[in-house]
């Protein structure tokens, strides 16, 4: 991988002889066929906002890619590392618009990896089968598949009784397998800060006293110990790895008096008062019920009314995401997470006035000229030595501007059982491993 600061240049090389599970060869052009793909916006794909920067995109051989960008962005390598090759040859006759709801998906995918697909049962398990030909050698075990519940619960008794080796548990879960010789806890942050979003296209949050007011209301620290065992650190702007977090934030520390007299500047009680305000979830586990509970006990203490929905997360989607003119009252206020790490870059789209839908998922049309002139120019900062500097004046236009009412980022949660053995998962971002290699693992 070669990268040219002044010409924005990238050239990547795929391996030699590499090949699809179909025996197709790998090439640049497969490459090239995905950057182009996931920057399509027509595609849905969610790194559309985030490869805007790309100006083009060549394969001159069948070992080289050139990717030219637009102007300098430092995160531009975080980002392509996360996109996944897809094969040209069995998606290019595709329109892009189709690509998300194809069969292909479901029924003859082919990857690169140590497993190959099998078969996928409806919503019950897909089955993937050992790769004899994988370029790392064959994997120990012959089958892995990978099952689906409709509760933490049910997944949790199917580890068990022995049905599954490994799954996410919810905090609670995670501390009785730590007594249990059985299995092994694997824990890590999330790098997910969850938040209250507030919709700026609603008067009622235009107000930056509102916003503090939130904030005071929520004790985060009683929440982080009662429903999260303490499992969870407070966020106090979109980040919490150390280097990114300047001192002297405002801590928002619970004051609810504060929050009162707040409320009573802006005239609360005359704007909206006791009004019911939608606060609007994709989360559905107990924990997150628990959650929203809580805020809700804690806002209507200082005179907000809020009242939780939940939805699963495509019609959460449907709604925030609407063409057109959304009803801005199907969610006035919204209890998200976005992940801030180890790339910070990865909320520029869920902040910055130039990613409101369709161009990115600025879902409550935040339009903070601070804050996205900050993002600009952290983006944009090609200095490495500087770089951590430019994220923390980010971190402190949230802190004070509060587009959202940052609240924490929680640890996540595996359990594994002990009859497994070379079994790697390091918890990353938004879910998933940072490293798997699935080809060593094995069991008993």
């Amino acid at each position: 991988l070669v990268a040219g600061r002044e010409t924005h240049l990238i050239t990547e090389c795929p391996r030699p002889k590499e090949s699809w599970h179909d025996g197709k060869p790998f090439t640049s052009k497969d490459v090239k066929f995905t950057i182009d793909l996931a920057k399509n916006k027509a595609s849905g794909s969610l790194f559309a906002a985030r490869l805007g920067d790309i100006a083009s995109v060549e394969a001159p051989d069948d070992s080289t890619v050139i990717v030219k960008l637009s102007k300098p962005n430092a995160s531009f390598l975080s980002i392509l590392s996360q996109v996944l090759i897809l094969p040209e040859h069995a998606l290019a006759g595709m329109p892009p618009e189709s690509l998300a709801t194809s069969t292909w998906w479901s029924t003859n995918p082919v990857g690169t990896g140590p497993f190959k697909f099998k078969k996928y049962v409806t919503d019950q398990y897909v089955e993937l089968a050992a790769d004899d030909d994988y370029r790392g050698g064959k994997p120990k075990v012959d089958v892995l598949i990978n099952r689906y519940f409709e509760s933490p619960a049910a997944a949790v008794a199917a580890l068990r009784a022995g049905e599954i080796q490994f799954t996410y548990v919810e905090p609670d879960d995670a501390a009785s397998f730590k007594t249990d010789s059985n299995f092994k806890v694997i824990e890590g942050g999330s790098y997910v800060v969850n938040y209250i979003g507030l919709n700026q296209q609603v008067d009622l949050f235009k107000d930056l006293k509102v916003r503090q007011a939130i904030m005071y209301a929520i004790d985060r620290n009683a929440i982080i110990e009662s429903l999260y065992g303490g499992a969870a650190k407070p966020a106090n702007c979109g980040f919490v790895a150390p280097q990114l977090v300047p001192e002297g934030l405002e801590t928002y520390a619970y004051d609810p008096a504060k929050a009162k007299s707040l409320l009573a500047e802006v005239g609360w009680d005359k704007i909206n008062g006791d009004k019911p305000i939608t606060l609007l979830t994709y989360y559905g586990s107990p924990q997150a019920a628990n959650v929203m509970a809580a805020i809700q006990s804690m806002l209507s203490q200082v005179g907000i009314n809020v009242v939780p929905r939940v939805v699963d997360t495509p019609t959460y989607n449907g709604i925030v995401y609407k063409g057109g003119t959304p009803d801005w009252n199907a969610f006035p206020m919204v209890y998200a997470g976005l992940q801030n790490g180890p790339n910070p870059a990865g909320i520029n789209p869920g902040l910055n006035k130039s990613q409101i839908p369709p161009a990115g998922f600025n879902t409550m049309r935040i339009k903070f000229d601070d804050l996205s002139a900050a993002l600009d120019k952290a983006l944009g900062e090609t200095d490495a030595s500087k770089l951590d500097a430019a994220w923390q004046d980010v971190c402190k236009v949230m802190n004070k501007d509060l587009p959202w009412a940052t609240l924490w980022e929680a640890n996540r949660y595996g359990v594994a059982s002990n009859k497994l053995k070379d079994f790697v998962w390091t918890p990353a971002p938004a879910g998933g491993p940072y490293a798997a290699h699935p080809e060593a693992w094995d069991i008993q």
